[in-house]
């Protein structure tokens, strides 16, 4: 099987496993106190996904062809793991989103918000043995839907195909106004298992970066 793994630096890794590290305890209680986990809930695809796109196969997707991709960085870890809290090794996590201004590379996307050049929003890992994956991101800006004054919060999509279960949702950024108004978000039963909690930055994280931690939870693996 493919590790995505080896193509993060050792430092990545090692900060990667420091963070894990300390929300197992918590997950670990959180199984223990009940029959089951809860299904991480599902969410609409949207009409962005970059269908017929070649993702990035890796974890950084703030390298361009010419430079760093504009906005806040964003270190997202988490693990996939099944409804008993056991992690689910080899499984395709593809993300995709919006860049720093709203705007998704994608030729429906009519926002006149600018692209950037230098991220193109959409790539795919494998789990590690530990259910682990990591993506080094930005944090997508919010857009307009089109209908109204609705404005869409910043998040990132995901489509998590197990061997047996597949899930397509999206992530969710803490503290964010947007949140509480969203018409997708706000009508998700279970909505607060879409949210990412906030770490500690670690001391070689670049300023003004955030460490995002988010599970996400297969029935059958």
């Amino acid at each position: 099987m493919h590790d995505d793994f080896t193509l993060m630096t050792r430092r990545e890794l090692i900060k990667f496993a420091a963070a894990t590290a300390m929300i197992a305890p918590l997950s670990l209680r959180e199984a223990l106190a009940q029959t089951s986990l809860k299904r991480t809930p599902e969410e609409i695809m949207g009409p962005f996904f970059p269908f017929g796109a070649k993702p990035l196969r890796g974890a950084d997707l703030t390298k361009g062809r010419t430079g760093r991709a504009q906005g806040q960085v964003v270190h997202l870890i988490g693990r996939v793991l099944n409804r008993a809290g056991d992690p689910v090794p080899g499984v395709e996590v593809e993300i995709w989103q919006a860049n720093t201004h709203g705007r998704y590379t994608h030729p429906k996307d009519t926002n006149p918000a600018p692209l950037d050049p230098n991220f193109n929003g959409f790539a795919l890992q494998t789990t590690d043995g530990q259910g682990r994956y990591g993506f080094k991101t930005i944090k997508p800006g919010s857009y307009p839907t089109g209908v109204g004054d609705w404005l869409r919060p910043p998040h990132i999509h995901f489509k998590i195909s197990g061997k047996k279960d597949r899930l397509v949702t999206q992530m969710y950024f803490p503290g964010e106004p947007l949140n509480e108004r969203d018409r997708i978000f706000t009508q998700t039963p279970r909505k607060e298992m879409l949210v990412g909690r906030a770490l500690p930055p670690t001391a070689d994280l670049e300023q003004g970066g955030v460490l995002l931690v988010w599970d996400a939870v297969l029935g059958r693996g």
